[in-house]
């Protein structure tokens, strides 16, 4: 299952090509377009997933399993601070989260299985728009949920992965359960009263108020999780006030909490409105709380886990993951469509990506792009062959192919107009 020089060369090309041209939430036309032209011939697409996602469809000649493989398409807010032939050419927004490679890879196992198609089943790749989702705005994930192309559609096995910094080029990481934690963000707006700072009497300070807060809230999160609890409390963005000389009406915070465990995450959320409410009652300031943004955790499944485990060693250094991160990914809706596996490719050398996701300075060792088209085939070739119904069996090894005939070189297409970086998002 060793891909050809020129597949990597191909598919390295293209990664160049999406990394250059990067595309904020919901914009991504130039990102279809690119991809629209490789996946076309390959069988039957929709295209305006979503808005701008693609859904492309590989049946075999009998039925049998179903395997879905997503690849997110959107960019982040960031500035490119690379100095690379390849960077990004559109101000202010960076492929910082490795979806380039994500949707590089789902194409990689597009063409390998249309150019050998498996005897039985079907296999579906999803380019979804939108998982970078800045606060309260809608995921993409549930928007291609709500979408005719996979709205009522079940799979035997949902599968995808994402890029990581914490592990070497060559290795993979699945983790035994939990792949990503459950995220709740949330507003406190404090209304007061506007006063004149030489009379500070007559006012409602929204600032003390939100300062008091703030602190009591960081104290209340750590006195009410326990040791065993894998938690991220966080508040990034503090407004309030017009003038230094004003005894503020309004300040606002957001903020999110990362959990594992249901319990707790019921638990956490509680103690946090309770002192909000707590603190703006105790200064006589006007509360308005809001949760946005609510996401489940991401799950492996058993069976798929055990698959990875059975099939993936002696391909790649497989890393059993026992503690789970704290970061978030809407992957975790896809789950509505069936059992699913998420994993985490490993991208760093030690010169190269070892960036933190989300920074402007990320990139990959690019040979993490032939590990995880390698990876994402030989497990969806395992489920098609019935991986699944008997996990006692061994399923045969797939020989190495030959260069695929649908692994189209990328032909460049004129820059579409940026759109603006506004809006913080987050993973």
């Amino acid at each position: 299952m060793t891909l050809a020089r020129d597949e990597v060369e191909a598919l390295t090309q293209l990664r160049r090509q999406l990394h250059q041209h990067p595309e904020l939430r919901f914009e991504e036309k130039q990102t279809a377009a690119t991809l629209q032209s490789l996946l076309g011939p390959l069988g039957r697409l929709h295209t305006g997933v979503a808005g701008t996602g693609l859904v492309l469809e590989l049946n075999s000649a009998a039925p049998g399993p179903a395997v879905l493989i997503r690849a997110d398409m959107d960019a982040y807010p960031v500035s490119d601070a690379k100095e690379v032939p390849y960077a990004s050419r559109t101000p202010g927004v960076c492929h910082a989260c490795g979806h380039d490679v994500h949707m590089t890879v789902a194409y990689g196992v597009a063409a390998r299985i249309a150019g050998d198609p498996p005897p039985a089943g079907s296999v579906t790749v999803l380019f979804q728009p939108a998982e970078e989702i800045p606060f309260g705005a809608d995921s993409g994930a549930a928007a291609v949920l709500a979408d005719p192309a996979l709205a009522d559609r079940r799979f035997d096995a949902v599968l995808g992965l994402h890029c990581w910094p914490g592990l070497p080029a060559g290795a993979l990481g699945v983790d035994r359960t939990t792949a990503m934690a459950a995220k709740d963000a949330f507003r406190v707006e404090l209304v007061g009263r506007a006063a004149h700072a030489a009379t500070p009497a007559s006012g409602r300070d929204a600032i003390l108020g939100l300062a008091t807060t703030v602190t009591a809230l960081h104290a209340a999160v750590a006195r009410a999780q326990n040791p065993d609890d894998l938690v991220a409390f966080n508040i990034g963005t503090i407004t309030g006030g017009a003038s230094q000389s004003q005894v503020a009406e309004r300040a606002e915070a957001t903020g999110t909490l990362r959990t594992h465990d249901p319990a707790a995450r019921a638990r956490l959320k509680q103690a946090i409105e309770r002192v909000a409410v707590g603190q703006a009652d105790a200064l006589d300031l006007d509360l308005r709380f809001t949760w946005a943004n609510e996401m489940p955790p991401v799950r492996n499944a058993n069976r798929l886990v055990a698959l990875a485990d059975a099939v993936l060693p002696g391909l790649v250094d497989l890393h059993p993951l026992s503690v789970p991160p704290l970061t978030t990914d809407d992957f975790a809706l896809l789950g509505a469509l069936g059992p699913s596996l998420y994993v985490k490719l490993g991208v760093s050398n030690g010169t190269v990506g070892g960036a933190p996701l989300h920074s402007g300075s990320f990139d990959v060792d690019e040979r993490c792009i032939g590990v995880g088209v390698t990876v994402l085939e030989r497990l969806t070739r395992a489920v098609l062959a019935g991986g699944l119904a008997q996990p006692g069996t061994t399923i045969p090894a797939q020989p190495s192919a030959p260069a695929q005939p649908g692994l189209a070189q990328p032909q460049p297409s004129a820059p579409a107009e940026p759109a603006p970086a506004t809006g913080a998002v987050d993973r």
